[in-house]
């Protein structure tokens, strides 16, 4: 989390500089949220979860880059269950916290809380697009009644 915090607090002031503002201008009272949020950005934390999961789908549906395609199964129950069509990715066992920042154990994670429309995308641009609305209203949640 600390990595996440000094990446946001560096992107901040970069993103600050690239608009030009200063310290004295109108909007630097602003909270940076609501910077990021008027310029439909997301936050770290928020890009590095779209980035995964971009990354899952195009391996999934396109299997590139075959070396992660090859990490990721679906899950398969025991027995017959609703959720068996959701095409939800096993979790695999992890004996380390440290191993939990591996593609193969974070890439589920981050795949099955996404709602089964997002997951059933038909081509990448409509998952992106999809994605981003979807995440951007998880990280801003006021800001869904603006966008309806």
């Amino acid at each position: 989390m600390a990595f996440h915090l000094s990446t946001q607090l560096a992107f901040n002031e970069s993103s600050v500089q690239w608009l030009g503002l200063s310290c004295t201008s109108n909007i630097a009272h602003l909270q940076f949220n609501e910077l990021l949020k008027q310029l439909h950005w997301l936050a770290i934390e928020w890009r590095i979860r779209f980035k995964l999961a971009t990354l899952t789908f195009k391996a999934l549906h396109i299997g590139r880059p075959p070396y992660l395609s090859d990490l990721l199964h679906y899950h398969e129950p025991m027995r017959s269950l609703r959720s068996s069509s959701s095409h939800q990715l096993s979790v695999p066992r992890q004996n380390l916290s440290f191993g939990s920042r591996a593609f193969r154990f974070s890439a589920p994670r981050v795949w099955n809380p996404l709602p089964v429309s997002i997951r059933e995308s038909h081509s990448l641009p409509t998952f992106r697009r999809n994605l981003k609305t979807f995440y951007f209203q998880s990280a801003y949640p006021t800001s869904a009644a603006h966008l309806a």
